[in-house]
């Protein structure tokens, strides 16, 4: 069925006829959009699936207060009790969280000027019983209770999700009561097939009360009924395929990357029934994060965990997630007391070993690589406190952990320095035990980081070439893109040991902050980007999206990004709606972004290129690892070469991951305008955080330092005798203008700033059409390193071109500048003629 779409104004495309650069504006204009909580969910942003009190009939959600028989001592190590663990993690402090916090203030400004709404998707997932006891409204969180509904995800609430597919997958059970609640428009599946909505938060639960779990043989004090979509990995993609419903049904590309969703209404408050989100999987449109989809794209769906010994080689290496989760599934029984099961020999009494047998479950159903599988990774032990009830410890070999681990090894100290200063919004007075409870996770997740990736480097020629290899099943990075990044850090030492230089270096920018307590800082980061090789996610906005919001009231001036050295606003909307490129800027508005602009995270073994296109999680650009196009998989490795600097006679290479970075914090910082009243200060107190956490004790944790992955040992390497060129754009000042055009000839006369080290320079040029792909057409490598010159375009290329002017020597050419988003503009590879040469983008120079 068609529906309305939203009538745009079209702005006529600027096209200057000879161009390398990108329009600047003279003046930016500032304004502050009035913001408000809505007191009712928008129809924009509601989901399917189970609704709060009183649309719904959702069961209460017990505080974990009432989880004891499941906090409890006896265990050989702490982290297998599950409330213990789930303390300590993020899952267990997502109501607390104060970059989430500072993330909503803003989602929250940004939602239609003057209405909001959008918290509500956000607290779905960070304040589940708040959310379904119905004080997401007003939507700004001032109506959660501080000291209810700080607990998060909370373990009450997964143990009453039910797989959201229109078969009843329990009918009949003799537990207990099992009422799957979605009803009218809200059901969570498709009604033409009957399948599931995976993702975007769409979760269904037993409004019957009765919990559920993996296993059979329960002895509990409640009615519990034994649910295999606990083993799933879909139970985890609901929270962990991440969609945006607002821009998955307003935007003019609904928010997928290239394959459109079906219906959609395409205007602001029409009924629910006509919109993405309830006719659509979640994965197909607004995309934020994909995790889940990442996973069901590789090869790794329904991969036993036996058959771990026939993954590739670079895939088993010991202590890599696969190896580990193999490792850590293995179970049996002890030597000489074969009725004790064991995973080690720790489990064992004194001086038996354990004999392993199996990587299954005890109930013998075969163990798959799932999110669980490395997430709650088995163990052997107790799986409740089963002397309460009288009885004897019932010992499980598969007993899943309840920590929830994944990458966050600094967000807790944040939480601490709020907690200690009062500017925690919820959850404030945190106990010694739960303190204990989060260093302990933020261990565990430094253990789980370390198993993501290989680290290995090669010197080849006058390159030394590193590569990385993704050993977990979805993207390496993975998660919420925002302020999340890996990088390779290279210092290049000479004979003494000093550092001759360093690709990746990260330091104080230069730009002094201050805190609440007026204490100055020298904010820390990446220090040179075109050095430095990063792993990351760019979402953005679209030039086309950016007029559409225009046309529904939003200000021209509104700042999309802010100068990291200076706090100036660097491109707002209006700028972006008159933008030469329609694949348009990245900016950190998460609930107004349409698009990726750019995405070098590795992707997984086998991640099929067909499955990444249906669900938006295709690199961009698409090219890269590989490029299999239709029917091919993606390489799931990258191998970067760095040009070896002269003088250098070793090298040590590390990789890094960064949780929340400087230009992430300051964009929550500024942007902030204290328009939503209740999160007014969440901006400047994530920033005092950021710059404190840790604290006098551990000031090494300031600043969420970036932590290293992987590294390889000082390696001898032979250096060149001369440098590669520095890139077009290395050049302090540099600027290239048309001295003169000959109409008979064609000819082109250019005075440019020649780039540091080069002997000669090339022109690269391509039609101006393509511009926004930059896929060149041709070149022409006779111009010298004196500053001036000309070239003759071949007519073919056609008559409105665009160039740009790289160095080179007699071996190598440097880069050809960057694009809007920061990046490496593509080399010539194809066209390049007698031009060609090895590039280098990692050098610099004065």
């Amino acid at each position: 069925m068609a529906r309305p779409s939203l009538k745009l104004t079209q702005h006529p495309r600027r096209r200057p006829r000879w161009t390398t650069s990108i329009l600047a504006l003279t003046a930016l204009f500032a304004a502050v959009m009035v913001s408000w909580a809505a007191e009712t969910v928008p129809t924009d942003i509601q989901m399917p699936g189970t609704q709060p009190t009183p649309i719904d009939n959702p069961p209460t959600i017990d505080s974990v207060g009432n989880c004891g028989c499941h906090n409890f001592s006896g265990n050989r190590d702490a982290e297998a009790h599950p409330v213990y663990g789930w303390e300590g993690a993020m899952m267990g402090n997502a109501g607390r969280d104060p970059l989430f916090w500072s993330t909503v203030a803003i989602a929250e400004q940004d939602f239609l000027p003057g209405s909001g709404g959008v918290g509500d998707l956000c607290i779905k997932c960070h304040s589940v019983g708040g959310w379904l006891a119905g004080r997401s409204t007003p939507t700004d969180a001032s109506s959660l209770i501080d000291g209810t509904d700080d607990e998060g995800v909370m373990c009450h609430f997964c143990h009453q999700m039910v797989n959201p597919d229109q078969e009843n997958s329990i009918p009949s059970p003799p537990e207990g009561t099992y009422v799957e609640e979605q009803s009218g428009d809200f059901v969570a599946y498709d009604e033409a097939t009957g399948e599931g909505y995976y993702g975007g938060a769409e979760y269904v639960l037993n409004s019957g009360g009765t919990r559920l779990g993996p296993f059979a043989d329960h002895v509990a004090k409640h009615n519990a009924i034994p649910s295999p979509y606990f083993r799933d990995a879909r139970f985890c993609g609901t929270c962990h395929d991440v969609s945006n419903p607002a821009v998955g049904d307003l935007a003019h590309n609904f928010g997928a990357l290239l394959k459109p969703p079906g219906d959609t209404s395409g205007v602001p408050g029409a009924p629910v029934a006509g919109k993405a989100a309830f006719n659509n999987k979640p994965y197909e449109y607004g995309v934020v994060e994909r995790t889940f989809s990442e996973f069901e794209a590789s090869a790794m769906g329904a991969f036993p965990v036996q058959d771990f010994v026939t993954l590739p080689a670079d895939l088993q290496v010991a202590g890599g997630a696969y190896e580990r989760a193999y490792r850590r599934s293995l179970w049996g029984n002890c030597s000489a007391t074969s009725a004790t099961f064991c995973n080690t020999d720790v489990d064992c009494p004194g001086g038996e070993t354990c004999i392993t047998t199996s990587v299954n479950y005890q109930d013998g159903q075969v163990r798959e690589y799932t999110c669980q599988t490395c997430h709650m990774a088995a163990s052997v032990g107790l799986g409740a406190g089963n002397a309460k009830l009288g009885g004897n410890p019932l010992i499980r070999p598969d007993l899943p952990r309840h920590d929830q681990t994944g990458a966050a090894y600094w967000i807790q100290d944040a939480i601490k320095w709020q907690d200690d200063q009062g500017t925690l919004l919820f959850g404030g007075g945190l106990s010694a035990t739960h303190r204990e409870e989060m260093t302990h996770a933020q261990g565990r997740a430094e253990d789980h980081l370390r198993s993501a990736a290989s680290l290995g480097a090669v010197q080849d020629g006058n390159l030394l070439k590193v590569r990385v290899t993704n050993l977990t099943p979805h993207k390496l990075i993975s998660g919420y893109p925002e302020g999340r990044r890996m990088f390779l850090n290279i210092k290049w030492l000479d004979e003494f040991g000093a550092v001759v230089a360093e690709n990746g270096a990260y330091g104080p920018l230069g730009n002094i902050v201050t805190d609440n307590a007026a204490n100055p800082f020298n904010v820390e980061s990446i220090l040179d980007f075109d050095s430095t090789k990063i792993y990351e996610a760019k979402p953005g906005m679209t030039r086309e999206w950016a007029q559409q919001l225009l046309s529904l009231g939003y200000p021209a001036g509104m700042v999309l990004e802010w100068d990291r050295l200076t706090n100036a606003p660097v491109h707002t909307l209006g700028e972006l709606a008159g933008w030469p490129s329609p694949e348009g800027l990245h900016g950190f508005h998460f609930v107004l972004n349409n698009t990726m602009i750019h995405d070098n995270r590795i992707p997984p073994f086998g991640m099929d290129y067909d499955e990444s296109v249906e669900r938006s999680i295709l690199p961009i650009p698409a090219s890269q690892y590989g490029n299999p196009g239709p029917g091919g998989t993606y390489e799931y490795w990258d191998e970067e070469p760095f040009p070896i600097p002269v003088g250098a006679v070793s090298a040590e290479v590390r990789l890094y991951y960064q949780s929340t970075s400087w230009e992430y914090v300051q964009f929550l910082w500024k942007q902030n305008d204290g328009s939503v009243t209740f999160l007014a200060n969440e901006g400047v107190n994530m920033l005092d955080a950021w710059l404190n956490a840790g604290g006098a004790t551990a000031p090494e944790k300031r600043m969420s330092p970036p932590f290293e992955m992987a590294s390889v040992p000082a390696m001898a390497v032979t250096g060149p005798t001369v440098n590669p060129p520095g890139t077009a754009s290395g050049v302090s000042g540099s600027s290239m203008e048309v001295t003169g055009y000959d109409p008979g000839s064609g000819a082109i006369s250019l005075a440019f700033t020649a780039a540091c080290g080069a002997t000669g320079s090339t022109v690269h040029y391509g039609n101006l059409a393509n511009v926004s792909t930059y896929t060149w057409a041709a070149s022409d490598c006779g111009l010298d390193s004196s500053g001036t010159g000309f070239f003759v375009p071949d007519p073919a290329v056609g008559e409105s071109i665009f160039w740009v002017v790289v160095g080179n020597n007699a071996d190598w050419e440097g880069g050809y500048g960057t694009d809007s988003h920061g990046g490496q503009r593509p080399p010539n590879v194809t066209n390049a003629a007698g031009c060609l040469r090895q590039q280098s983008v990692r050098n610099f120079c004065e």
